[in-house]
């Protein structure tokens, strides 16, 4: 971007931010604009043209460009900071790009995409999305593919459905992600936890689980974990897989962020058994748009009949209107060059938080140390509650998440936070680990100091 061009859209950003300009002001015309600046009528264009993908302004064909919103100040912004929202960066979604293709989609399909359409998602979406897979080291065929309606859809059917090896208990790392938990509750299901840490879990004690509960699955997020960041090693992968082999368990596999995945031969555990005993889950939510709720399941042969008569039960069948556009926009490559972007993206986010983390947390919290992901938790002193934390920091407009929710009723844990970093701005950062840093010192000095009087008074 030339030095011009970057002036134009500061000087427009500015009067947005001044009042002189309000929702629904035509902007100056494109020939003004090039005379007062000195500039071609080409860069001036492109300044709009960029204006209008921040959704700032819009144009009429003939009738010039307007202000779409009024710009909030950049004081505005700043009053809230979200480490507590886990979609993705709206700031990287490619929403022009994928209105092409949703408009392509309805092009190409018509009639089909406003009926019913094949229950098990649309066959030439599958063809894309096995392509997609296998850069993450996933190899399968289209026919052992399932659309779903999110990675949840997946997630609550595979807890109601019988399995293969005819067992009936749930095993589940703790913490987990919450919606896990939410599935399992609602079903009644019996569920056994299995404790993970940075340093991942005790291998001893997940075989004695194997061996003696009856577990008809282990569900495991093996990647950038929700909500610690934790990723298992090729070994330890390889080793679960073994387990799960030798007392016919199988495995669900909840691989949303692996997209980011910064080590190149980090593999997923389908590759340690791609045959049927891992049941592999992708969800398109946390890199791309939430809204589209689409997701894709990889499911052993002899399942999917029951587990599309269960889907069946839930929704028919998914959006086909959503499938539509997200084939085009996986056989256009466009997919490829946003994943290129939003790695960087979340990458350097989780950098700056870490450093903040180890520059100004007490020394008397721990905090988890992911490669990258959306994820990050920290570890409260004794005397600092989640829960209080959550509240005094709601106050001042920084959210953050109390992770208790996360853990089944014997595993929980009250001094768990996590931190998201998806929305967050990079230039936000510091300032919010600043005053989450504060605010537990604050707490903690005071508990502290009111223990002792307490004691005094028995």
């Amino acid at each position: 971007m030339s030095p011009k061009y970057n002036r134009i859209m500061e000087e427009i950003k500015l009067r947005l931010g001044d009042g002189s300009l309000r929702a629904g002001s035509k902007l100056p015309s494109v020939r003004q604009l090039s005379e007062h600046f000195s500039c071609s009528k080409n860069t001036v264009i492109k300044a709009y043209e960029e204006l209008e993908k921040e959704h700032l302004i819009y144009s009429v064909p003939k009738s010039g460009y307007f202000v779409l919103n009024e710009y909030l100040n950049a004081k505005d912004e700043n009053e809230v900071i979200d480490f507590l929202s886990a979609g993705p960066d709206k700031n990287v979604m490619p929403y022009l790009e994928f209105q092409h293709c949703m408009n392509q989609a309805i092009e190409q399909y018509k009639e089909e995409l406003f009926t019913y359409s094949d229950q098990q998602g649309l066959y030439s979406l599958r063809v894309q999305l096995v392509k997609y897979l296998e850069n993450l080291q996933v190899f399968t065929q289209p026919e052992r593919l399932v659309v779903v309606s999110g990675s949840q859809q997946a997630l609550n059917l595979l807890v109601s459905m019988p399995f293969p090896n005819g067992k009936n208990n749930i095993l589940i790392e703790q913490p987990t992600y919450f919606g896990f938990i939410e599935s399992i509750n609602l079903h009644q299901a019996t569920t056994f936890g299995i404790e993970l840490s940075m340093e991942g879990i005790d291998l001893d004690r997940l075989e004695y689980i194997f061996r003696n509960n009856d577990i008809k699955f282990f569900y495991i997020i093996p990647r950038f974990h929700n909500p610690l960041g934790h990723c298992y090693t090729n070994s330890e992968k390889k080793k679960i897989v073994e387990l799960a082999e030798k007392y016919d368990v199988f495995i669900v596999e909840d691989d949303f962020l692996g997209d980011l995945e910064p080590n190149a031969k980090s593999d997923p555990l389908f590759s340690f058994e791609p045959s049927g005993r891992v049941i592999y889950i992708k969800s398109f939510s946390k890199i791309f748009l939430p809204g589209l709720r689409i997701a894709t399941v990889v499911l052993p042969t002899l399942m999917i009949n029951n587990f599309l008569r269960y889907k069946f039960s839930s929704d028919f069948n998914s959006s086909a209107l959503s499938q539509g556009a997200l084939e085009i926009y996986l056989k256009s490559g466009m997919f490829n060059s946003h994943l290129k972007k939003i790695k960087e993206v979340y990458r350097t986010k989780m950098q700056i938080l870490q450093e903040a983390c180890e520059l100004l947390l007490p020394a008397n919290t721990r905090f988890s140390k992911p490669t990258s992901g959306f994820y990050l938790t920290i570890n409260l002193p004794e005397n600092v509650t989640a829960k209080q934390l959550v509240h005094m920091l709601n106050e001042e407009h920084i959210y953050v998440d109390d992770a208790s929710r996360m853990f089944l009723p014997e595993y929980k844990k009250d001094n768990l936070l996590r931190l998201s970093i998806s929305q967050v701005k990079e230039s936000q950062i510091k300032l919010g680990v600043e005053r989450l840093a504060h605010c537990i010192a604050l707490i903690d000095s005071r508990k502290n100091h009111i223990a002792p009087n307490n004691f005094l008074l028995f």
